[in-house]
Formats: structure tokens, C-alpha cells, sequence
């Protein structure tokens, strides 16, 4: 369920890893035009699935990296690795009976 948290927490992501990455928001240029990545980054709009893969491929890194970044609220170690146990277990038990 998405809330209008959970789009400004990717927005948060997004513009935390474009930072750490040192692109601008020029840099989606081919992708998108800055006016839409500025949209996302304040939250005002929330990307879809195939958008997310995109965006992910101009950053470098894998689209589960932004989604764990928005999920974890708080962009740091602690934080990111309960979601993705949290992620772990729920696909184990999907796949134990498998």
C-alpha cells in the first residue's frame, strides 16, 4: 500500500543516491527531463515499476535499492538491513512449501 510517505520516502532515496553519486538531475536527461525527477525527488509524483528499473540503471545500482532505501524510512545501515531480513523471511516462508 502506498502512501504519500512512502513517495516522499523515494523521493528521499532517490535524491540521497543521485548525491552520493554526484549526478544531477540533468544526468536522467535521456530518460527524463528534470522537471519530472525534481517531481519525484519532492514527492509529488510517484514513479512506476518500469520507471523505478530506469532511474536505477542512470544511478548504478539495483532498483531494490531504492525501493529498501524508501521502505527503511532512515537511510542508513541499521535500518536498511531489517527490511531486506524482513524481505528474506517473508520469501522463504513463500518458498518453503515449494
Amino acid at each position: 500500500m502506498q502512501t504519500d510517505s512512502t513517495c516522499n520516502n523515494f523521493g528521499a532515496a532517490l535524491k540521497a543516491v543521485r548525491t552520493l553519486k554526484r549526478l544531477t538531475q540533468e544526468d536522467f536527461g535521456e530518460l527524463s527531463s528534470r522537471t519530472y525527477v525534481s517531481t519525484l525527488e519532492r514527492g509529488l509524483k510517484s514513479p512506476t515499476l518500469s520507471k523505478i528499473d530506469e532511474l536505477a540503471e542512470v544511478l548504478g545500482v539495483h532498483p531494490l535499492t531504492l525501493l529498501t532505501l524508501a521502505y527503511a524510512k532512515n537511510p542508513n545501515r541499521v535500518a536498511t538491513s531489517l527490511v531486506i531480513q524482513e524481505v528474506d523471511l517473508e520469501l522463504n516462508g513463500l518458498f518453503k512449501g515449494g
